[in-house]
C-alpha cells in the first residue's frame, strides 16, 4: 500500500469561520458542509495528502502544507523556481505531483511549451519541512501527469507518436520499459495523437490505470516495469472512425465533447478489488446543453468490464469550453466514499457503498470565486484545491487550498471549534484493493 495519498493545496492563512459565502447547488447537500479553512497558494493545482500533510504542485514548483488542523492549514516548505540553473530553466507549467514511499514526484510542463525544461523531478520528503531533490529526469515529451510507487516513475510520454507509458528507475534514472496503445492496436497510429493523449496514470500494487482520452482506459500489469503488459481496457472509441476526423473543427469537437474524454482513473482503495472510477473532462457544443452532455464520473466493475453507474455534472449557464466549466475533474475513491471536484461546479462527496446507486452526501459551490482542481480525503476533513479565482485580476495568483468537514463519518465531523483536537480518521488499514478478480489472477499468474 502506498504510504502517501493524493491531494492539492494553497500561501497566507485566512480565518476559517464566517468568511465563506458559498452555496450548495444540490438539495441533497449535507448541512454544515462549508469550508473550515482556506490558504492562499498562488499557482496551486494538483494536490496529494498523507499523514496530515498536503503536497501541492504550484505551477513553478511545489509546497508542503500541514492540514492536520483543517481550520488552520500552514505552509511547511516551498520549492519554487525548480531547475533554475538549467540552460532552459526554470521549470514551468507544473500541474501534477504524486507520492510513493518517501518520494514526491512532479513534472512539467503540462503542455507543449518552448524554452523550458521537459523533466520529471523527484524529492525525498521524509521530512516534509525540508524536501531534498534526488533525481531530475529530462525527456523529449511534456509531462501532463505522472505517478510513482517509490521505486519507479511512471510517465505519460506524449511524444506525438505512440504516446507511451514510460517507466523510469528512480535510483538510476534509467528507462526500464514502455508501452503504447499503438502497440496493442496499430489502427491507433492513424488517429491524431491529441485524440489519444496519454492524459493520466495511477499505479497501485503493480497495476497502472491509464486514461488515454478517446482511446479509453487501460489497465496494465507493471509489476515488472521493464515489460508493461495490457490486462483489460474499457470505454475506448472506434479508432477507424476517429481516424476520419480530418478537419480541424472535427478534431476539436472529438477532443472536447462526449463520448470519450477519459481523463483520470483509479481503483477503489480499501475495497475488495473489483471497482475503479474514471472521469470524463468534456464540454458541449451549445451553451444551453444539459448537464448530461458534460463530463461526469463513472464507476466500473473491472472483472465484468461493466459500467455500474454515472454521476453527472452540475448545471451551468454556459456548457461550452469557453463558458462556465462544471465538468468533472480530479477525484479520490477511498473505501465507500468518492471525493470529486467539478471546476466551478464545486466539491462533492458521494456514498458509493452501493456502486450502482451513488448517493450525494455533501456539495459546496461558489461559482464566482472558485474553480476546483481536485478533492481528496484528509485527516478528519476533505482537502481541495481551487486553481483560480475567476473574479480576481490575476485568477491563478488567487489559487487556494480549502478544507471541509468530511461527511464520511457523521459522528466525527469536525467544526471550526473542534476540528483540531487530533481525533483523526486515520489511514485505511490492510492491503489496498486494486483491480478485479481477473486482475488479481493475472498478477498471480494463475
Amino acid at each position: 500500500m502506498r504510504r502517501r495519498e493524493a491531494l492539492r493545496a494553497g500561501g497566507s492563512v485566512l480565518a476559517a469561520s464566517g468568511l465563506f459565502g458559498g452555496f450548495s447547488a444540490s438539495a441533497a447537500a449535507a448541512d454544515g458542509f462549508d469550508p473550515l479553512g482556506r490558504l492562499e497558494l498562488p499557482g496551486a493545482k494538483e494536490l496529494v495528502v498523507d499523514d496530515g500533510v498536503a503536497y501541492v504542485a504550484v505551477t513553478d514548483g511545489f509546497a508542503t502544507v500541514d492540514v492536520s488542523d483543517p481550520t488552520d492549514p500552514v505552509v511547511l516548505a516551498e520549492r519554487r523556481g525548480l531547475l533554475a540553473d538549467h540552460s532552459d530553466g526554470p521549470m514551468a507549467g507544473i500541474q501534477d505531483g504524486k507520492l510513493g514511499g518517501d518520494y514526491y514526484a512532479l513534472g512539467g510542463p503540462a503542455h507543449p511549451r518552448n524554452g523550458v525544461p521537459y523533466a520529471a523531478v523527484v524529492f525525498d520528503i521524509s521530512d516534509p519541512e525540508s524536501p531534498e531533490e534526488v533525481l531530475t529526469h529530462e525527456t523529449e515529451f511534456y509531462h501532463h501527469n505522472l505517478d510513482t510507487d517509490g521505486e519507479t516513475l511512471f510517465l505519460c510520454g506524449n511524444d506525438g507518436a505512440g504516446n507511451p507509458l514510460v517507466c523510469v528507475d528512480i535510483d538510476s534514472g534509467t528507462e526500464l520499459g514502455r508501452w503504447s496503445v499503438v502497440d496493442a492496436d496499430e489502427r491507433w497510429s492513424e488517429v491524431n495523437h491529441r485524440l489519444r493523449e496519454f492524459h493520466d496514470v495511477w499505479v497501485e500494487a503493480g497495476i497502472a490505470y491509464c486514461a488515454l482520452w478517446n482511446a479509453g482506459t487501460w489497465l496494465l500489469d507493471v509489476s515488472d516495469p521493464a515489460d508493461p503488459t495490457p490486462i483489460t481496457n474499457v470505454r475506448g472509441l472506434d479508432p477507424v472512425e476517429l481516424a476520419q476526423t480530418e478537419t480541424r473543427d472535427d478534431r476539436r469537437e472529438a477532443l472536447l465533447t462526449l463520448p470519450g474524454n477519459d481523463h483520470f482513473a483509479m481503483p477503489q482503495r480499501g475495497g475488495d478489488g473489483r471497482l475503479f472510477a474514471v472521469n470524463e473532462e468534456a464540454w458541449a457544443t451549445d451553451a444551453d446543453a444539459s448537464a448530461s452532455e458534460l463530463g461526469g464520473v463513472e464507476l466500473w466493475d473491472a472483472e465484468a468490464g461493466e459500467r455500474l453507474s454515472r454521476i453527472e455534472a452540475l448545471p451551468t449557464e454556459d456548457a461550452t469550453f469557453s463558458g462556465v466549466w462544471t465538468t468533472a475533474h480530479n477525484f479520490e475513491f477511498v473505501d465507500d466514499r468518492l471525493y470529486t471536484s467539478w471546476y466551478r461546479g464545486g466539491v462533492r462527496v458521494h456514498d458509493v457503498s452501493d456502486p450502482t446507486d451513488p448517493r450525494e452526501l455533501a456539495h459546496w459551490r461558489e461559482t464566482e470565486t472558485t474553480q476546483f482542481w481536485t478533492a481528496q480525503r484528509g485527516p478528519d476533513c476533505v482537502v481541495a484545491s481551487s486553481w483560480r479565482d475567476p473574479s480576481a485580476d490575476a485568477p491563478e495568483s488567487a489559487a487556494a487550498l480549502y478544507t471541509f468537514p468530511d461527511p464520511a463519518d457523521s459522528d466525527a465531523t469536525p467544526t471550526p471549534e473542534t476540528a483540531g483536537d487530533g481525533a483523526g480518521l486515520g489511514l485505511l488499514a490492510g492491503a489496498v484493493g486494486v483491480g478485479a478478480a481477473a486482475v488479481a489472477r493475472h498478477l498471480r499468474r494463475e
